[in-house]
């Protein structure tokens, strides 16, 4: 399908690609990933002969159909949603056109001129047929609605969409078109997580190779088969997923560790032989034959990171009271048809919530209204105690002013004049020249750190985050993910990456239709109690509690005893559960960290794929133990 080989490509005295190759084979399914700037798109612009190579081969089969969605996408103008997925398929779409003009000849011809149409538009027809063109239409709005169209969008014109809307046009056109090498630059930036969760599915049994970048751990986990990384100007191959590629890349870093120490051991002594012969007459031989096997060893030379990485803390906030936030019966909308009716929802000190749910359902609005971004039409919001609320959006990205350096965009959102601008910018990794940089010119990673950076100005107590990781690489999430889950604050997070959902968030509020569900526990509890189809806990206000009568009174305790003995036991039933689990852990732990399992990596990618697996069950386990606990407490 493809092969690379000797592939250079420089940008200035800076090399991208030093003498690399590559290999795909037909239904490939390969992750391609490196921090930014490290070649990435460079690499898949290479690909489409939109760059050309400094030196080497790359060879594609001449009847090979390449597609490729870039990270923007150029204006969509004069078509509805569906002709433009539709002219994906133009030879579909230029049958469709004749015949409708055969149609329309047809109808005006002569009895005498009729049969040579009706004979050319069977010619059609059956052509029309074979390319699969009375499918077409039924498929192009099968992937529109996975990407998250709803059916009145696809009569909607391109150009009343947003940005990240046409992202998703563009990505059905390609998956309409069915290329044979599928190139895909971030494909899931801009969707939501039902639609991450769709296009999974559908590259699952997609008939091409595909080859993609992704930041988002748990997309390539699920879909990719083998993980190339690009490091030291090449490209190094890995089979597996992404944490198939942690545990492999590990092993190797271990033993190429392992090979310099026990190299330098051996250096060291024939220099010391060396050093103690090397003017003794009878041991000159054995010195000589010494000092050139020195010369000619290969040295192992052990890589050392040389990548910065944010030093992201959020600054200690002020304690606020019990509650951060309240909103009580709310109502908003966009038009007649509210989006919130009747709404009561609490944040309380502390707390971190994920809003989960469809594209459309209200998770964005909800976001606003609790950020103060939006105001209700009815209904009160009320800030608590001594709490203030930080607002983090994509929008905030593209407001930028393309006319300010670096710094002077920081500088302009101190308040508090004490903050010295320039360390705040080395921490998100601006350092020497690049503070002076235009903001016009920065990339979109780039962007967003500059975004978070002026986030972290004051020291709120309540953040609101929605999609804050849109073009972060995965060393940048990761140091999000860290600050997150030390930010002693509260947190309402959006995202579609499923992995910091999951490190981060303590509480699930599905969001569905406007009528928000909460589960109250990690990532794995909400997955566990939605398979299992029990009713979860609905977001309420707590009111103060009604004077009981006293002839109700000893019933009451009567079934708060049984309410205490059946929590009770739960609760130990959930500690056995963990205490059996953590044991397993243990065991899986233990053969992890024999040396010799490290001879077959099937073996250690079963046993780490083992261990992530109790772990998983272990922080549900832990979830619903502090849910009971605090249900006994109360």
């Amino acid at each position: 399908m493809l092969t690379v080989t000797g592939l250079r490509k420089s940008f200035g005295s800076r090399d991208i690609f030093d003498d690399a190759a590559i290999q795909l084979g037909p239904r490939e399914r390969v992750a391609l990933i490196g921090p930014n700037g490290s070649g990435k798109t460079t690499f898949f612009d290479l690909l489409v002969e939109e760059q050309e190579p400094d030196g080497g081969r790359i060879q594609l089969p001449s009847d090979v159909v390449v597609g490729y969605l870039r990270q923007e996408t150029d204006a969509m103008r004069g078509r509805t949603v569906l002709e433009e997925v539709l002219s994906a398929r133009d030879e579909i779409a230029t049958a469709d056109h004749k015949m409708r003009l055969l149609e329309d000849e047809m109808a005006a011809a002569s009895e005498e001129d009729r049969p040579a149409l009706i004979h050319e538009y069977g010619r059609l027809q059956e052509r029309f047929d074979s390319l699969g063109g009375y499918d077409v239409d039924r498929e192009a709005k099968k992937i529109l609605m996975g990407l998250g169209f709803k059916e009145t969008d696809l009569a909607r014109r391109t150009e009343t969409f947003s940005g990240g809307w046409l992202m998703r046009i563009a990505l059905s056109k390609l998956l309409l078109a069915q290329p044979d090498l599928l190139l895909l630059d971030e494909p899931t930036n801009h969707l939501d997580l039902a639609s991450v969760e769709w296009l999974e599915k559908f590259l699952e049994t997609y008939e091409g190779t595909v080859l993609f970048t992704s930041h988002d751990r748990e997309f390539i986990n699920a879909f990719a088969r083998r993980v190339v990384e690009i490091r030291r100007e090449k490209f190094l191959s890995y089979q597996g997923n992404f944490d198939d590629f942690v545990a492999q890349r590990e092993m190797i870093e271990q033993q190429t560790e392992a090979e310099a120490k026990n190299q330098a051991k051996k250096i060291e002594q024939t220099q010391e032989f060396i050093d103690r012969f090397r003017y003794k007459a009878s041991k000159a031989r054995q010195v000589q034959s010494r000092i050139k096997m020195l010369e000619r060893m290969d040295r192992v030379e052990v890589e050392k990171p040389t990548r910065r990485q944010m030093g992201l803390r959020f600054p200690s906030p002020p304690r606020p009271g019990r509650v951060v936030l309240e909103l009580q019966a709310l109502r908003f909308g966009y038009g007649p048809q509210p989006v919130y009716e009747s709404l009561d929802f609490v944040i309380e000190r502390g707390q971190k919530l994920a809003f989960v749910g469809p594209n459309g359902a209200g998770k964005t609005t909800l976001l606003k209204l609790i950020a103060g971004v939006l105001k209700p039409q009815s209904g009160e919001r009320r800030l608590g105690a001594n709490a203030s609320v930080g607002y983090f959006a994509q929008h905030q990205i593209e407001a930028l002013d393309s006319s300010k350096t670096v710094l002077e965009e920081l500088e302009g959102a101190l308040h508090d004049r004490t903050i010295q601008a320039r360390r705040l910018l080395g921490r998100f990794l601006f350092t020497g020249e690049d503070v002076q940089k235009k903001v016009g010119v920065l990339s979109g990673g780039e962007r967003t750190r500059l975004a978070m950076a002026k986030l972290l100005v004051a020291p709120y107590n309540l953040l609101c985050l929605d999609e804050p990781t849109n073009h972060l690489d995965m060393q940048s999430r990761d140091a999000l993910e860290e600050a997150l889950i030390d930010y002693e604050g509260a947190l309402v997070l959006i995202t579609h990456d499923r992995h910091l959902i999951r490190e981060v968030a303590g509480v699930i509020v599905e969001i569905v239709d406007g009528k928000p569900t909460v589960f109250p526990g990690d990532y794995d509890y909400y997955l566990f109690k939605k398979e299992a189809k029990q009713p979860p806990q609905q977001p309420k206000v707590k009111r103060p509690a009604q004077k009981k009568r006293e002839n109700g009174a000893r019933g009451h305790e009567a079934a708060a005893e049984r309410k205490q003995r059946r929590l009770r036991a739960n609760l130990r039933r959930v500690e056995s559960d963990l205490e059996k689990v953590t044991r397993e852990m243990d065991s899986v732990s233990e053969k992890l960290a024999d040396p010799a399992i490290y001879a077959s990596r099937s073996e250690v990618a079963e046993l780490a794929s083992s261990y992530e697996e109790k772990a998983r069950r272990a922080r549900a386990l832990e979830s619903e133990w502090e849910q009971i606990s605090e249900s006994i407490e109360e």
